[in-house]
């Protein structure tokens, strides 16, 4: 070992520890990687269990007298014992109105305009 000249044995001993260095870099970038995913897997759960709980509020809302009275008088059109339900009439002789709204129809904008429109805000 003795006829191996020091600068080879410097130069295989720097390229050891170059390797080593480079394997310590990767591990760290993948390290980096692997908790930057968990952070976002985090970010994922907590906002599924947010929306999880919302979603059990609206069925504990749903299931309740509350909702279910609310929607016989609103949608059901149901009413209480007791209550006189209130029909509107029209005058004797008269037609029902009809008023038929047209809808727009839309005109797509030319292309210069609508450029026009984006520089200088009409």
């Amino acid at each position: 070992m003795s006829n191996i000249p020091i600068n080879f044995r410097r130069f295989a001993i720097s390229l050891v520890i170059i390797f080593l260095v480079i394997g310590f870099n990767s591990r760290v970038h993948e390290l980096n990687q692997l908790n930057s995913q968990r952070d976002e897997v985090r970010t994922a759960a907590t906002e599924s269990k947010q929306t999880e709980e919302a979603l059990n509020t609206q069925v504990a809302y749903a299931a309740s007298t509350e909702a279910v009275e609310k929607w016989a008088r609103t949608e059901g059109h149901y009413i209480k014992e007791g209550e006189q339900p209130v029909i509107p009439i029209s005058q004797p002789g008269s037609e029902p109105v009809i008023v038929a709204t047209p809808t727009p129809i839309p005109t797509p904008m030319p292309n210069w305009q609508e450029w026009w429109n984006l520089f200088f805000g009409q």
